[in-house]
């Protein structure tokens, strides 16, 4: 099963605070708008989103149809698709895509810990 790119999602309570300590890590700023309280970073491969007031908790995201620079790749599995094949292992869905719709959608299940994972298709 591939699902994307990946990234993690952090809930933060001061985004400029958060931008300006990954910054110390080594992180520029790759997209997104801080004074609508979301941003992406990047380090080499290693992608963070940074929102505030957006989320509850720290989630893992996947992006079917991206490479690690958020561009659009030739071949993947619709997110339709890999919903279809989680439901085919009984995993249980908080959100789920509509089927009847193409293009951009996305679906969310919970690990057995609790952490979310978002699979949000941009294209």
């Amino acid at each position: 099963m591939q699902l994307g790119a990946f990234s993690i999602s952090l809930t933060v309570k001061d985004i400029a605070a958060s931008a300006a300590f990954y910054e110390k890590l080594g992180f520029t700023s790759f997209g997104g708008d801080i004074t609508q309280n979301w941003l992406i970073l990047k380090n080499g491969e290693t992608v963070i989103g940074l929102f505030q007031g957006m989320f509850e908790k720290n989630m893992l995201t996947f992006n079917p149809g991206w490479n690690q620079n958020a561009e659009a790749v030739d071949s993947f599995t619709d997110v339709r698709e890999l919903q279809r094949e989680l439901k085919g292992k009984d995993v249980e869905f908080v959100a789920e895509a509509d089927e009847s719709t193409t293009g951009p959608a996305s679906f969310m299940v919970v690990d057995p810990d609790g952490n979310p994972v978002l699979v949000d298709q941009h294209v």
